[in-house]
């Protein structure tokens, strides 16, 4: 693979990660959006699990969760996060850190009323991260809604919704054989996005 060179990176982080994005949709990787999202307590205990980019643009990165799960208790507690995108057959990383800020009410009912209806149904029903009885429980009550909302629009709940990551840095990672591998960093300086070559 040909070196990541400064010279040849857009100068903007976000036109940089639409290339490589739009480069693993090419390869047919089977979810390019998939992401790693990190997050931490209050007092530093980390978490993280993968979540699926829903939107990037110059407000941020976008995804949806139930705000009453762990990684949305996490955010309220702590507001910054950090992403992971992993492109395997590129031998490419992004990694983007942020400030963690919830999208308008009305951001969310849009996205929310595009959703498979069973994906709707579940988000109602689901009080995410919450322990249950059994498997049982939770497909009760989504038999139950589906019952309730049967013919009609099913609204989105106050406990679903999206969040934005507002980048800080973002760091484009590329393999190189001998773990030579490339590393360039974006970072805010006066305004202005400053591009470092990082150490492998």
């Amino acid at each position: 693979m040909d070196e990541l060179r400064k010279s040849a990176v857009d100068p903007d982080p976000l036109e940089q990660f639409r290339r490589w994005y739009a480069d693993a949709e090419g390869t047919g990787i089977k979810a390019p959006q998939a992401m790693a999202l990190a997050t931490s307590t209050a007092d530093g205990a980390p978490s993280v699990r993968m979540v699926l980019l829903k939107g990037a643009d110059e407000h941020g990165f976008v995804f949806f969760t139930g705000y009453v799960s762990r990684k949305a208790g996490e955010l309220d507690a702590n507001p910054h996060a950090a992403l992971l995108f992993h492109w395997d057959p590129l031998g490419r990383q992004v990694r983007v850190e942020g400030r963690v800020e919830r999208v308008r009410e009305e951001d969310s009912d849009a996205y929310f009323a595009t959703r498979p209806r069973g994906a709707q149904l579940a988000a109602v029903a689901s009080r995410q991260s919450s322990v249950l009885r059994d498997r049982a429980e939770i497909d009760e009550r989504v038999a139950e809604l589906a019952r309730e909302h049967e013919g009609a629009e099913v609204p989105r709940p106050e406990h679903w919704g999206g969040y934005r990551l507002v980048p800080e840095n973002y760091e484009f990672w590329q393999h190189r054989d001998d773990r030579m591998h490339d590393r360039l960093r974006y970072r805010r300086a006066n305004g202005d996005w400053v591009v470092e070559r990082l150490s492998p």
